[in-house]
């Protein structure tokens, strides 16, 4: 089994790789680019979709405001990366904001921002593979009609790429990555060009429909809530742009310095493709609506329900590049391509987090190791899971999935800033150098602004958000949070009961003396070795109980003890009701109430077979009598194996095993001689 089991996991993930590769695993920044940013960078792919079907609800006249949204999608986007950079050089261990909120706010905010965080992350995946599943089913039919299946299938497909390593993930990530940026750049240079200089008029597949005002005429308050509704759906671009501040260790040194630099980056081109497909999305007439089938009327009918409403971003490219062109295929495969690895950006930071909560006991510790390749495996499975469940349960659905996404980052976002102003306020009290005095109230300044706008946009989208499902990311929030404080509670209360006093008390005081019991069923090979194993033990007391199931065989034992003249006293035990743990277990406690200073240890002779299905011809009374036994205090249990002759077969064949080789597994080439 295990032959066959490894076979599979080596040609999926690869070779294992020893802890001391570890260095060799660590990132240089045009790698740690497509990594740590490819969500923040694909967003451009559907955030500005998002902020025109929130604006189609009052009409085509309410467009006009999208350009001053995305304005202040910028303004928020520059402030939160400067405030970022602030964080990556004050703690560059990657703890990111769970280590800024813990540290500065206390262990409550800490797990506040870690629950936040888990749950976005997750939603990271669901939303871009959907959102991928989306831009692929515009070219390919069949895609869009099993979207649940083929999310599904491509979550899968990332989780084995992701186990193979973080390194080796990221150069296959790295080139579709910037393809993308590459051509979404072209686009926007081209548009401009045939718009400003030549003149040429681009329409996009939709420039012709009309849309049907589901609130027409809004004014006052009703407008600003629209408005401020739209915002929080572009602020969909930010997500993902705390990943590298929780990511800082995966870099080449230095650490933060290439973080902060890989954060301008990010935010630069984040920015600029954002603001440029917007422009263009106004300059061709896209037409876009929440319900398109009914709100969406080409020649004042609507569309039905055959229609499929294509992203922005692809009928875009095909007003600046026509329809079927090289460009816009290349286009349209690298956003879909884009958009499934932009789930990249969580598999990254979910297992890391995991990894740093583990250590500080909130999640299980096998969170915290790493598999065979380096990588967190135990992380990276549980997020690709959890998404998998929330794919299935919204259907693929990018527009449903996002309603719930951006409320887990403003709140880490939040949280973090006002940290990190506690943070520098600290170190003000102690800082005597001027130069670097001037660089904290700097940083702080810039922190401050950060967690008052980020406080602020947290705000809106829960007014704006709540009704349309940011009160699911809302629960999983709370319920991570309990989760891991019961975890902690669990841990914190095995550590106090485990732990060593400064004086021996009665746990730890040598017992006054040692009842061994022995467990017969029959005179045979595994009950002579159990009887001389216990004898080697030097016990106070030394028997031989037996269960009376049976008279007959209990009578066949009697005779043959006495036929062969053991030495050790046999002790049967009644059992009217013909059970055999549960007069062991009276047995042992009736020892204890006795002596309770006294430790019983029990050897229980077993043989060992060589097939999994040689188990089910046993009655593993063995077992069953051991797990019950091992909450009885007070009792040592020891196993006394007789190996069968399957198990022999198996132990050579699991010696051939171990010889085996798969291929390439060997070293080739010269072999430096001794």
């Amino acid at each position: 089994m295990s032959k066959l089991t490894d076979v599979p996991k080596r040609i999926l993930i690869g070779r294992a790789l020893r802890s001391d590769k570890l260095g060799e695993t660590l990132l240089p920044k045009r790698i740690a680019l497509p990594v740590f940013a490819s969500d923040p960078l694909s967003s451009v792919a559907y955030a500005p979709g998002e902020v025109l079907l929130v604006l189609s609800v009052a009409g085509v006249s309410a467009y006009h405001f999208s350009p001053w949204i995305a304005l202040a999608v910028v303004v928020l986007m520059f402030t939160v990366v400067a405030s970022y950079r602030q964080n990556v050089h004050a703690y560059p261990s990657g703890g990111g904001d769970y280590e800024v909120a813990t540290t500065n706010l206390g262990p409550k905010a800490g797990l506040t921002v870690a629950s936040a965080l888990l749950v976005d992350y997750v939603l990271t995946v669901a939303v871009s593979i959907a959102s991928g599943v989306e831009n692929l089913g515009s070219a390919i039919p069949f895609v869009v009609e099993h979207k649940t299946l083929c999310a599904i299938g491509i979550i899968v497909l990332l989780t084995l790429m992701n186990l193979r390593g973080v390194k080796e993930s990221g150069k296959l990530f790295a080139i579709p990555t910037y393809i993308f940026v590459a051509g979404v750049f072209i686009m926007i240079a081209w548009g401009a060009f045939r718009g400003l200089v030549l003149g040429d008029t681009m329409k996009a597949p939709t420039a012709d429909f009309t849309i049907h005002a589901e609130q027409g005429g809004l004014a006052g308050f009703a407008l600003v809530f629209l408005l401020l509704r739209a915002f929080s759906s572009g602020c969909a671009a930010l997500t993902g742009v705390e990943a590298i501040s929780n990511g800082v260790p995966a870099f080449r040194k230095p650490k933060s310095k290439n973080a902060a630099s890989t954060l301008a980056l990010m935010g630069g081109l984040a920015v600029t493709m954002f603001c440029g497909i917007i422009a263009l999305a106004m300059a061709t007439n896209v037409k876009m609506a929440e319900s398109p089938a009914k709100d969406l009327l080409h020649n004042g009918t609507p569309v039905g329900a055959g229609y499929t409403q294509n992203p922005v971003i692809s009928q875009v490219a095909e007003a600046v590049f026509g329809n079927g062109s090289f460009l816009f295929v290349v286009l349209a495969a690298a956003t879909a391509l884009v958009l499934f690895l932009a789930a990249n950006t969580a598999y990254n930071g979910f297992p890391l987090l995991g990894s740093i909560l583990a250590q500080d006991r909130y999640l299980p510790r096998q969170l915290h190791t790493r598999g065979d390749r380096l990588a967190f495996s135990n992380g990276i499975v549980l997020l690709a899971g959890a998404a998998a469940v929330l794919v299935y349960v919204y259907g693929a659905d990018s527009t449903r999935l996002i309603q719930l996404y951006i409320v887990g980052v403003f709140v880490s976002f939040t949280l973090s800033q006002i940290g990190m102003v506690r943070h520098w306020n600290r170190h003000l009290l102690t800082e005597k150098d001027a130069a670097k005095r001037r660089r904290m109230h700097r940083s702080r300044a810039i922190n401050a602004f950060g967690a008052t706008l980020t406080g602020l946009v947290l705000v809106v989208v829960l007014l704006t958000k709540f009704t349309h499902g940011a009160w699911v990311a809302l629960l999983g929030m709370v319920i991570f949070f309990v989760t891991m404080s019961a975890i902690r509670r669990h841990y914190d209360r095995v550590a106090d009961e485990i732990a060593a006093e400064d004086t021996p008390d009665d746990d730890v005081v040598r017992p006054s003396r040692v009842h061994s019991l022995v467990l017969v069923s029959k005179v045979h090979k595994p009950t002579l070795r159990a009887l001389n194993y216990a004898k080697l033990m030097r016990s106070d007391t030394l028997e031989a109980v037996s269960v009376d199931v049976d008279p007959a065989e209990t009578k066949a034992l009697r005779a043959e003890w006495e036929r062969r003249g053991i030495e050790v006293p046999l002790k049967v035990l009644a059992s009217p009701y013909r059970e055999i743990t549960r007069p062991i277990i009276d047995h042992v406690k009736s020892l204890r109430r006795e002596s309770p200073r006294d430790a019983v240890s029990v050897y229980i002779p077993e043989y060992v077979v060589g097939h999994w299905y040689e188990h089910l011809l046993h009655n593993q009374s063995a077992l069953r009598l051991k797990g019950r036994l091992l909450f009885t205090p007070g009792v040592m249990v020891t196993s006394v194996p007789w190996q069968l002759d399957s198990s022999e077969a198996a132990k050579k064949r699991a010696r051939k095993r171990a010889e085996w080789n798969a291929p390439g597994a060997v070293r080739r080439g010269p072999v430096t001689p001794p």
